[in-house]
Order: structure tokens, then C-alpha cells, then sequence
């Protein structure tokens, strides 16, 4: 095999490496915001017509927990004195605490005591699964709340597809990247939480359950208005900058013509 043979084989394996399993450090969508605003979310859950989902859904755009710790939210989780939800992280592997908030806390206890033969039935998990499946597990699955998920998000006519995949696996149909997802309501939560704090990121880091402030970062959002206001702002500090520019040089001018 020629040299230039080899080495245009190696840029090919490179690059199928790369597409892979390289992780994106930027994501693909840059600055799109993926979480809701707080007007999406209201007509989001105003379409939300099976309660389990609606306080499910509550959950993690409350507190920011993920579809597959929401999923097996257990009555064992929740400390009914104190109000206090203990749960493992997910990917820290850690177990956390939190507050739940007394208008949801004050739902679960209604939602609860509605169903109390289903979810005894299935072992506790509060988001009982009911009805005939194939599967074993007594509580909702991630993929029936996403499919679930996304009819809510259409019927509410929020769903908006910003790109499609680039798979690079051989097989595998290339997908629609939607800008919300369940996941967004997680977005939303630590967005909320951070003004709240006045952007605090280590509070916010510490109630998002992130390993390190860096990965709080990518969740906290500003919205285009507060962003446009910003740049306006910075738009106006530069202008009197000039302008003081613009006067020193005048009087250097002036103060130059004086001396000749």
C-alpha cells in the first residue's frame, strides 16, 4: 500500500473514532436554550391530563431530578415528618437530601392517598406503572414518560427541532434533536434555583447534585431579554467611554494649538 494510501486510510479511522466516541466538550446546540421558560411551562402542564405524569413532571421541574430518579421515586424516599426526599444520584453515586417544597409535598400526600391500593400494589413506587405490560418493573418506565412527554410538548405546540443527529453508527436511523425535552424541566429547575440565589453557583451546584460548578454552568441559562439588556448595557458604558476619548483628544487638540 502506497504511503499516501495509509495515511489517507488513518484520517479515515480518525475520524470515524472521533464522530464516535470523542464527547463533545461544547454542545452541539451552543447557546439554544433547552430549558423552559416559565410561559412554556404553563402550557405545558395545562396539558397534562394523566396525574401521575403531571406530578412526576412537578418533581423534576421542581427539584431537577432525573427522568430515571423520578421514575423510582418510593414512599421509603420521602421522609413525611420533615418533608425531606433522600435519593442516590444517579451519576455521582452519591446519596442527597433535599426539601420538598410544601405545595408539592402537600400534592404528593393528596396523589398518594387517591392511589394508595395502586401504589401499594407496586411495592411503593409512587409512579405505579399499572395496567397490562411486558415489562417487570412496577413503576413507569423513562421511555413511556419521554414518548409521553413529547405528545404533551406538541399538543402544547412548544416542539421545536433545531438539528438532526450525525450518527456515524451503521444501522441507526439519524433522529430530530428537539429543543425540549424531558431533561429540559431539570434545566428548568436549576435555572430557577440559581435567580433565586442571585446566581449563586455553589448553592446552585449543591441543589443541582452536579459533581463540580463547571457542569452547573451549562444548565444556568440567561434569556434573551436579559442578555440583550446586557449587551445594550455594555453597548452604553462603551459609547460614554468614546465619548470621553472623543473630549481628551479635542482638549489635547485645543490645548496643542494653544501652545503653537
Amino acid at each position: 500500500m502506497a504511503k499516501h494510501e495509509i495515511e489517507e486510510l488513518t484520517t479515515q479511522i480518525r475520524q470515524v473514532y472521533f464522530k464516535r466516541f470523542h464527547k463533545r466538550k461544547t454542545p452541539k446546540y451552543g447557546s439554544l436554550n433547552k430549558g423552559f421558560t416559565g410561559q412554556e411551562l404553563q402550557a405545558f402542564f395545562r396539558v397534562v391530563d394523566d396525574e401521575r405524569l403531571k406530578l412526576l413532571f412537578a418533581y423534576q421541574s421542581q427539584l431537577g431530578l432525573r427522568i430515571g430518579e423520578v421514575c423510582r421515586l418510593h414512599l421509603s424516599s420521602i421522609n413525611f415528618e420533615t418533608r425531606e426526599l433522600t435519593l442516590k444520584t444517579e451519576k455521582a453515586r452519591v446519596t442527597d437530601s433535599m426539601i420538598i417544597p410544601a405545595p408539592l409535598f402537600a400534592d404528593t400526600v393528596t396523589f398518594i392517598g387517591k392511589y394508595t391500593a395502586q401504589i401499594e400494589q407496586a411495592g411503593g413506587y409512587i409512579f405505579f406503572k399499572g395496567g397490562a405490560s411486558s415489562r417487570h418493573e412496577l413503576f413507569l418506565g423513562p421511555n413511556y414518560v419521554r414518548t409521553a412527554f413529547r405528545r404533551y410538548v406538541v399538543k402544547a405546540g412548544l416542539d421545536f427541532t433545531y438539528d438532526i443527529s450525525d450518527e456515524s453508527i451503521e444501522g441507526r436511523e439519524v433522529r430530530s434533536l428537539h429543543r425540549l425535552t424531558t431533561h429540559s424541566l431539570r434545566h428548568y429547575a436549576i435555572t430557577n434555583f440559581a435567580k433565586t440565589t442571585n446566581g449563586n453557583v455553589v448553592l446552585t451546584s449543591r441543589f443541582a447534585r452536579h459533581a463540580s460548578p463547571e457542569t452547573t454552568m451549562t444548565y444556568i441559562h440567561t434569556s434573551k431579554e436579559e442578555l440583550y439588556d446586557g449587551i445594550e448595557g455594555a453597548a452604553s458604558g462603551i459609547s460614554q467611554v468614546m465619548g470621553l476619548k472623543a473630549r481628551i483628544a479635542k482638549r489635547g487638540k485645543v490645548s496643542g494649538n494653544a501652545i503653537k
